[in-house]
């Protein structure tokens, strides 16, 4: 959004600096992106006489002229400069425009030099309209009335020493795209006065030959109200001076003057309207959707084919105008236009935004009208217009037809003074909240805030103090500690699984992971590789195609971002996530897990052949730490891991109970790599940090370590059993004679394959424990050692139905 001081000066009674316009409009949230001081571009050009002028000795076309010029400006010294001219009204007593050597000239983009043309010194230039781009004349050189003042800056004679501002405005202040609502936040901050703008109904003085209508459908969904009038009798030539110098400053184009007041309006007022050629427009004008296929060429010369539900104006030609996006060619005004139609409709945001979206259309209605125009403005903007065109183009004005009516926007909320400071930690009077408020338009009736209708951002309490503060600034605000319950220290606000997230996460750090941090939404494929996938996951509106469900597991994300690094010559890789994944759409469905993923090897290779593969052990040991960080019980039993992406015997899950998995770890299925891009060998853990119980301890100390009198006694034992019983099975059984007595019981050697059936018989496998057993109260006897000896036997042979290795 654009404008000039002058422009603003329209509706703002100020004597501040520009300097103190643009602090201000950042401050209260419409920021200063740029400013563009004409005097930067224009300010070396002065006026100038033409001395002498006679024909170039070598030229027919160039004149050779001695310029008078007053380098330091009026009542300064002259200095008489030679310039070679080509304009054919260059002569003797020419008041123009003069260019010294070394001046960047706008219009062409070059720097003037001095220079040699046809054997003839020239040292400056005599410029034109267009090189100025003050006006589009190249015919000529400028010249200016006799009596103008000679030294002076030609910016400052013309009245072209306006500033532009070009600010940001945010989606929710659409009264920010019209000068006036710029002025307004700024009188309300106290920079000036916002000047009255009443508006004078223009009376109609024949019926309009023109009706309007709109369809039920759309009435209801896309255009509650559309009005107008016919204007006859216009002399729609150039505009004048003054509105073209707005536009341009703006960076539009003019073109005639009442498609000119019709955009100037756009900016002043955030009033888009459009103007028909009243000759051309066969019947009335309805407001429907499109039947889908019917076609239009714009304003911008381009044919668009209209797609079913759009809206669409039509006479009884056809289709005439893309309802709030952009008028039709056919139907457009031009200088020859006599008899016009002056639209001033209502849209539905949404719908306009999806039809510019679809045709892509970017233009000034469809920008506001997405963002929401003042709905009570559109009769007063519809007058305004009318007035300035009978005062710059004459005519005579119909009465205004009208379909539909303007929606009722008002509305009013409860301010508790209070509120601005436990909202917005600001102090503000009472009295200064309801003057503030008032300032920006709005109507203050005891606690009682009735919000204007060109603010439809403004939907409760909370907008109202942000208001407040932002017209207060909040650039003020200071910071003040929290207010202390008690003395001393304060108790902990995070919550028992905040903290354990923290301490996971600089645990996994610890062990020598990277941290990612992935997205939550994750393509279908990779969520049904995982276990999800389902409707209950699916997002209704993704903002991609490959992120369509919630993620039920954090391997997906690591996999992806190990792909990427091995991409780019990265294979050793030690990643982790803490996050949230999802089995569901209820909070209930929702847990936090631990995931490490290592890939490649354990480290750069070295003389001393440390460097291997990552394995299974890797993943186990680092689960179990990350366990250990977060307070889980130490006897956990380790089963095989069942679910699909693990590596089929090459995977475990650690158990508390027989159903309560803390953890799992394993080698990654070689198809899950192969559809995620990961090359070599990789291994990952997950730690539940849900399931992991609270730990009863009021301190989170370590217990004191307890040195044992007695001496602990170890045995070894090796059990035949089936090549399909598991270790683990072995080591339970075992560690079940007595808990209180054994202290730990350790697998140190397995015997299988063909060797082994060779020995023991098919399908049969040797495991090797060792036991500790660590006595408490006496010394074990022989006798002790052999009878728990045969119970630990019987135990695993009843277990696993193995036998003791002879």
């Amino acid at each position: 959004m654009k404008f000039t001081l002058s422009w603003l000066h329209d509706h703002l009674e100020t004597r501040a600096s520009l300097e103190e316009i643009c602090e201000a409009l950042t401050d209260l949230g419409l920021e200063v992106e740029d400013v563009s001081d004409p005097a930067e571009r224009l300010g070396d050009f002065r006026i100038c006489r033409v001395a002498k002028a006679e024909p170039h000795p070598n030229a027919d076309r160039l004149t050779l002229c001695q310029v008078e010029t007053w380098p330091d400006g009026p009542g300064g010294a002259t200095e008489i400069v030679q310039v070679v001219c080509g304009a054919p009204n260059a002569r003797e007593g020419l008041v123009g425009v003069f260019a010294s050597a070394g001046t960047h000239i706008p219009g062409t983009g070059l720097d003037l030099k001095a220079g040699v043309i046809r054997g003839a010194e020239s040292n400056g230039m005599l410029c034109s309209g267009r090189e100025l781009l003050v006006n589009d004349d190249h015919d000529g050189i400028i010249d200016l009335p006799a009596d103008a003042p000679l030294g002076e800056r030609f910016i400052d004679y013309a009245g072209r020493n306006d500033p532009v501002v070009d600010f940001a405005v945010t989606p929710n202040r659409p009264d920010a795209l019209g000068i006036r609502g710029v002025a307004r936040d700024l009188a309300a901050r106290g920079i000036g006065t916002l000047k009255p703008a009443a508006i004078e109904p223009v009376a109609g003085c024949f019926p309009s030959p023109i009706g309007v209508s709109i369809d039920a459908d759309v009435q209801a969904r896309g255009c509650p109200a559309f009005m107008g009038r016919v204007i006859r009798g216009v002399r729609n030539t150039e505009s004048p001076d003054w509105l073209k110098d707005r536009l341009q400053a703006i960076g539009l184009r003019p073109i005639s003057a009442v498609v000119d007041i019709t955009n100037y309006l756009t900016h002043d007022r955030n009033r888009p309207l459009h103007a028909f050629d009243a000759d051309i427009v066969s019947g009335d004008l309805r407001v429907h959707f499109a039947r889908g296929g019917e076609r239009i060429t714009a304003l911008d010369d381009r044919d668009y084919e209209f797609e079913a539900g759009m809206m669409v104006i039509s006479d009884a030609n056809g289709p005439e105008s893309i309802g709030g996006v952009m008028g039709g060619r056919h139907t457009g005004c031009t200088h020859d236009s006599t008899n016009i139609f002056i639209e001033s409709a209502l849209w539905d945001p949404a719908m306009i935004a999806a039809t510019g979206r679809r045709l892509k259309i970017v233009s000034d209605a469809r920008y506001r009208f997405e963002r929401g125009v003042d709905p009570e403005f559109a009769v007063p903007g519809l007058e305004l217009a009318t007035r300035m065109i009978l005062e710059i183009c004459g005519g005579e004005p119909s009465e205004i037809v009208a379909a539909g009516k303007v929606p009722d926007t008002a509305r009013s909320y409860r301010l508790d003074p209070d509120r601005v400071r436990s909202l917005a930690g600001m102090d503000v009077a009472p009295d200064d909240q309801a003057a503030i408020l008032e300032a920006l338009g709005f109507r203050v009736e005891g606690d009682r805030v009735h919000v204007p209708s060109w603010r439809p951002d403004v939907l409760g309490e909370p907008d109202l103090v942000e208001e407040i503060a932002r017209v207060r600034s909040l650039g003020g605000l200071e910071g003040v500690p929290l207010p202390r319950k008690e003395p001393g220290v304060q108790k902990p606000v995070l919550l028992p699984m905040q903290r354990r997230e923290a301490i996971s996460r600089r645990a996994a750090a610890a062990l020598g992971y990277n941290e990612c941090v992935t997205y939550s939404f994750i393509d279908k494929a990779s969520a049904v590789m995982f276990g999800g996938g389902g409707d209950a996951t699916m997002l209704a509106n993704p903002i991609a195609s490959d992120m369509s469900h919630m993620r039920p597991d954090l391997m997906p994300g690591l996999l992806q971002a190990a792909a990427r690094n091995q991409a780019r010559g990265h294979s050793d890789l030690a990643l982790f996530e803490v996050g949230p994944v999802f089995h569901g759409g209820e909070p209930e469905d929702q847990e936090i897990r631990v995931t490490g993923l290592l890939v490649g090897n354990t480290g750069p290779r070295d003389p001393y052949g440390a460097r291997r593969p990552v394995d299974m052990g890797d993943a186990s040991a680092d689960a179990v730490s990350v366990l250990a960080a977060v307070g889980a019980p130490d006897r956990l039993t380790t089963v095989r891991a069942k679910e699909p992406w693990w590596h089929p015997g090459r995977a475990g899950a650690l158990n508390l109970g027989p159903r309560n998995t803390l953890a799992s770890f394993g080698e990654l299925h070689p198809r899950v790599l192969a559809a995620a891009g990961v090359s070599g060998s990789a291994v990952a853990f997950v730690v539940h940090l849900d399931r992991v119980p609270q730990s009863r301890a009021k301190s989170a100390t370590r217990p004191a370590f307890h040195l044992h009198e007695l001496q602990a006694v170890e045995r070894d034992f090796a059990f035949v059993v089936d090549s399909g019983v598991e270790a683990a099975a072995v080591v339970r059984a075992a560690r079940g004679v007595d808990r209180k007595l054994i202290a730990d019981v350790a697998v140190f050697d397995e015997f299988a394959g063909a060797a082994a059936e060779a020995q023991f018989g098919p399908g049969r496998k040797s495991i090797a424990i060792n036991v500790r057993l660590q006595p408490q109260e006496r010394t074990l006897t022989d006798g002790d050692i052999e009878e728990m000896s045969s119970r630990i036997v019987d135990r695993v042979a009843a277990a696993t139905g193995g036998e003791l290795r002879g």
